[in-house]
């Protein structure tokens, strides 16, 4: 009999049928059974956390913003919280910038050959570190008796200069550029004197005295990418120092991010061809300059000292070096540090106030700008005006 004839093929479709509604409705019998969903309070927790941890989550959560608010409200009240946060973020800032600085500086050197030694360029991509102020001492190539005068006097030498740097962080150099003319003989006794002494440090400038402010600049942008310290100072090669007092100003000021230090002075602005420290400029001042540290002897912070090696292509250059700082920072949020014991006289103003303890950090002549006759008279004032060497090595800063 074939399914396709008569009613049997009506049978065969029903008992089809059948047989898949039965399927269904044991399929929906099995799974009522076996899959059973869970009641919602029972579904497990995101990192199997209970509801009470979750209550103390949201607890935590909600004192965490509680307390965040109460910390910064407390900021907001307290300007002491204020003023260490901002000082930190410009801290902060400055170490970058400095970085920067120092990398750039590095970077025009090697493409125009200026002589940075190897071990000042390894510096540069090794992590630097800390010293607490670099010593600038602006010299000529005609000055090597000058030189001589610092080095048998103030200046430590050899081994001493060394120990000075690791123990104290005190870099002292004598600042030169190079002559007009390269690899001339002046250039070649530079050379022979630096090799002797190891104590210059060249950078790329020509010499000339009308030039001392582009000086000043290249100095303090090649001094900060050499070497991280608190402060830079820039002293004439005829001023007598006494380095550890000089370390105990400076340590004052040390957490103060832009300081200029220095004897701060304000004078009539020269106009007249015919003077010394005449300035073609003149009219831009009118008639008194504004007040800027004598430049025999100042100092600057770290920030400033960045600033500048930054700005250094736009800084306008004036006839005077001294002058031209002043004018630097005469726009910026600068404090300026009047402090007389950087231009103290030669004996025996120096010597009555070392007697009566209030030793001078610098003595110069202010009729010369300097020590007259500093090559005979450097020794004279050391005896009677300086420091002991003992008092060098005892201090801290």
């Amino acid at each position: 009999m074939s399914w396709r004839k008569g009613d049997g093929g009506g049978v065969a479709r029903r008992w089809v049928l059948l047989l898949c509604a039965g399927s269904f409705f044991l399929g929906l019998l099995f799974t009522d059974r076996m899959w059973t969903l869970p009641e919602i309070s029972e579904v497990a927790k995101p990192n199997g956390r209970s509801d009470k941890d979750n209550e103390l989550t949201a607890g935590d959560c909600n004192s965490a913003k509680v307390n965040v608010k109460r910390d910064f409200k407390y900021i907001l009240q307290d300007p002491n919280t204020h003023h260490d946060a901002i000082q930190t973020l410009d801290k902060t800032i400055a170490n970058l910038e400095t970085e920067l600085s120092a990398t750039r500086t590095l970077h025009e050197s090697f493409l125009i050959g200026s002589p940075v030694s190897e071990r000042h360029k390894a510096s540069g991509s090794v992590g630097r570190r800390k010293y607490f102020m670099v010593i600038g001492i602006n010299t000529a190539f005609s000055s090597r008796k000058r030189r001589d005068s610092i080095r048998s006097t103030w200046m430590p030498q050899g081994i001493k200069r060394i120990k000075l740097e690791e123990e104290k962080g005190i870099v002292i150099r004598f600042v030169i550029g190079h002559s007009a003319i390269s690899g001339g003989i002046v250039d070649r006794a530079m050379k022979a004197e630096e090799r002797k002494h190891g104590d210059f440090m060249r950078i790329d400038h020509v010499e000339g005295y009308l030039e001392l402010s582009g000086k000043t600049k290249t100095y303090f942008a090649t001094a900060v990418s050499l070497w991280d310290a608190d402060f830079y100072v820039k002293v004439d090669d005829d001023v007598h120092v006494n380095i550890a007092t000089l370390g105990h100003i400076l340590s004052e000021h040390v957490n103060k991010p832009r300081v200029y230090i220095g004897c701060m002075k304000s004078g009539p602005v020269l106009s007249d061809k015919d003077m010394r420290y005449y300035e073609p400029e003149h009219w831009k001042f009118g008639d008194q300059y504004f007040r800027h540290a004598t430049g025999q002897l100042y100092a600057i912070s770290k920030d400033l000292a960045t600033y500048i090696s930054i700005n250094r292509r736009v800084l306008h250059k004036y006839i005077n070096e001294d002058v031209s700082l002043g004018a630097w920072f005469i726009g910026l949020d600068v404090e300026h540090i009047d402090e007389r014991r950087l231009c103290c006289g030669t004996p025996p103003d120096c010597e009555w106030k070392a007697q009566a303890g209030n030793t001078c950090a610098a003595s110069f002549d202010w009729k010369c700008s300097g020590i007259c006759d500093s090559v005979d008279n450097m020794q004279g004032v050391h005896n009677r005006c300086g420091e002991s060497e003992k008092s060098l090595w005892i201090s801290s800063f």
